[in-house]
């Protein structure tokens, strides 16, 4: 005979399984996702190539080349060799806002 106590424990158990596999598929999808993306290098032509793309936006765009950090170098704690930079980036946006006293944008 099963008690309940264990019925609790065996259901808790596979709702538990079920969300963590859930988040591990969730996760996978981006970081299929992610290395499937398309490999830029960093040169005089990447600003006119941005401007190009469609709504001057590329979705996921792993960059290859030598930059330069804005301050200083990251270094990963988890992988020795592994460094990383912050650059600076500088985003505008124009935004239209309703006048409602001259009734225009």
């Amino acid at each position: 005979p099963i008690t309940p106590g264990e019925l609790l424990c065996l259901g808790s158990s596979l709702a538990f399984s079920g969300l963590f596999y859930y988040l591990y598929r969730k996760k996978a999808k981006v970081v299929a996702r992610i290395q499937e993306a398309p490999k830029l290098q960093v040169d005089d032509d990447l600003p006119a190539l941005v401007s190009a793309a469609d709504g001057r936006c590329l979705p996921y765009v792993a960059l290859e080349g030598i930059v330069l950090p804005a301050k200083a170098v990251l270094t990963s704690h988890y992988h020795e060799g592994l460094q990383g930079v912050i650059q600076k980036l500088l985003v505008k946006e124009h935004r239209l806002i309703w006048n409602s006293l001259a009734r225009s944008w």
